[in-house]
């Protein structure tokens, strides 16, 4: 199950998420496109399909009128 890669508009903010082996690795995504490692704990048990639900949970307090929502960004 290794090398699953997803992206997701957390409010506005860019996240990068990687399977590696049994963990999820999460980045932060910047305009100029470098990632940066971001602490952020995801539970190994978590599927792709609750991954938006799960950072939805996480940030909410950083929702704002213009960017109320977190979705996959399909590439």
């Amino acid at each position: 199950m290794s090398g699953e890669r997803y992206l997701f508009n957390v409010f506005g903010r860019i996240v990068a998420i990687e399977r590696v082996e049994d963990c999820w690795i999460s980045y932060l995504k910047g305009a100029d496109g470098k990632r940066c490692k971001i602490q952020l704990a995801i539970p190994s048990d978590l599927t792709r399909g609750e991954l938006s639900q799960y950072l939805y949970d996480i940030y909410h307090e950083q929702a704002t009128p213009t960017n109320g929502d977190v979705f996959e960004i399909f590439q």
